[in-house]
Order: structure tokens, then sequence, then C-alpha cells
């Protein structure tokens, strides 16, 4: 793809269809499908958008997949979409449910085909690999929910909340060393473009200094009015974490509700990975 046509398929969240009404294709439209670039949210949280602190991937769910078969019989299925942290570009949400309701009235010789067309096309805007799964509605995993994250809920503690606003100050350390896997399922942000909620559940595995609960709540507590993607809050959940804590070891796995057929489950960690095996439903979503 030339230069002048890669531009035309990347936008900046403000210029995205979010918020916008739109109209739907009655055929297969690659071109609703757009990127965002990841470089200047990273380097306005400290990021080096070349040399990342993190290794990890960004994992989609679509539960509203369709298309025709030849005979003009709709099928149905649920797309799995993983592609790495490191592409230079994340998809836009609008546009990848857009891109997909362009199937709806198309007709594909299998699910295998329409695999192929999703992994060609998104792969193209994000400049990266991409892994796509369209997995039957028979699969006996697809029905396996977990009631939580692994690891031990913070939920609980008592503590006084009064700042809706990112504070990264709440984030101490005590003196034991820990290795331990903490989650929460009180992350809430809000779209940076729409303003929309967005409900998630974040979990923390990490191995050095011990961190303090009860400030580690507070501190997730404080992105409930805050503003951005939910690949941007894991990060800057992971790089506040790093920089506060100083952990020797560091994991940060959201899992967020849909909207729109789509859920996003972000996975930034200090570790090198396979996501293979890591795409576990909760029970919001």
């Amino acid at each position: 793809m030339n230069e002048k046509l890669e531009k035309k398929y990347q936008t900046q969240p403000d210029q995205s269809e979010l918020g916008q009404s739109s109209n739907y294709d009655s055929h297969y439209n690659p071109e609703r499908l757009f990127a965002i670039p990841r470089a200047p949210k990273r380097q306005e949280i400290g990021i080096d958008p070349k040399h990342l602190p993190f290794y990890g991937f960004d994992c989609w769910n679509h539960y509203e997949v369709s298309w025709l078969n030849e005979k003009g019989k709709p099928c149905v299925g649920v797309a799995e979409i993983i592609y790495d942290c490191a592409t230079p570009y994340l998809v836009e949400s609008k546009s990848l449910k857009l891109y997909f309701n362009s199937f709806n009235n198309t007709k594909f010789k299998n699910s295998e085909a329409i695999r192929q067309t999703i992994t060609h096309d998104v792969a193209e805007r994000l400049k990266g690999d991409v892994q796509v799964r369209i997995r039957s509605l028979e699969e006996k995993e697809l029905s396996l929910i977990q009631s939580a994250p692994a690891g031990e809920c913070i939920d609980t503690l008592d503590v006084a909340c009064s700042v809706y606003l990112v504070e990264p100050d709440y984030l101490s350390i005590e003196k034991d060393r820990m290795e331990e896997i903490l989650y929460s399922n009180l992350l809430k942000s809000n779209c940076l473009v729409t303003n929309q909620p967005d409900w998630g559940s974040v979990q923390i595995a990490y191995t050095g200094p011990k961190i303090n609960r009860e400030g580690l709540l507070k501190y997730l507590v404080s992105f409930r009015n805050h503003n951005e993607f939910h690949e941007q809050c894991i990060e800057r959940i992971f790089v506040d974490i790093m920089n506060r804590c100083k952990p020797e070891k560091l994991t940060v796995y959201g899992r967020y509700t849909r909207r729109g057929g789509l859920d996003i489950n972000p996975y930034r960690s200090t570790e090198k990975v396979e996501p293979k095996g890591l795409n576990h439903r909760l029970i919001r979503q």
C-alpha cells in the first residue's frame, strides 16, 4: 500500500466515527476500517514508543459476526482478534464494528475465507501480525466463563474514596517483599471521544516490594472519571505501578465489558508471553 493510501486509513481519535451517526454498508467494505497511532498517548504517559517497557497484546472478542454462505444462508460466529502491543497502531473500535457489519450481506465460501479476509485487512491497517479465529457457537470453550480473574480481590477493603481523576500518589509500597496476584472489578473510565463509560476488571500480578492494597484500590478507583481508551488506561496503570512501586516483575491485564458486540482486553507485562490460553471470559463479559 502506498503512503497516501496508508494515511487514508489512519486517524486521530477526534477524527474518528466515534460519537457520530454512521451509515451501514450492505456489502463488504474494508474502507470502513481505521487505525489510531499509539505513539502520542504513550509519549504523554512517559513511554518511548521505540523502546516499550512492556510486552503484551490486545485481544478483541466480537460476538456479532455474521455473513452469508454461497447459497445466501446466514452464518454466525464469534471472532477473536489478537495483535501485539508493539504494533504502531491500534484499531479504532467503532470502525471495526462498521467493518464487521459490512459482512452481513456478503457471501463467503466458508469461515476460513472470512478469517483470511479479516486477518489481511486488520494487519494492513495496524502494520503488524494479527491472529484471527472465527469460532463456532458450538465450541465448548465459548461457554466457559470465569466468575473472577485469578488472584485475590481487593474490592472488599474499607477505603474512603473522593478522587475520581487519576492519582498515582495513592500508590505506595511496604517493607515486605511479595509475589502475588491481585484484582479489582471496580475499574471504570470513559471513552476518550464519546465520554461513554468503559467498565472493566483489572488483574495485577507482580514480584517485588509489597504494594499497599488500600492505596492500590484508591488508585484504580481514581480512573472513574478519566477519559482514555482501554489500551491506554492499562498502559498508564502499568507505568504508574512501575514508577511508584518498582516491582521486579509486573503484569497488568484488563478485561473490559463489551460495547457494540465487542470487548477489548489489553495485556501488558515485563515478561514475554504467548496469548494462547489467556482469553478467559469473565462473568460480565
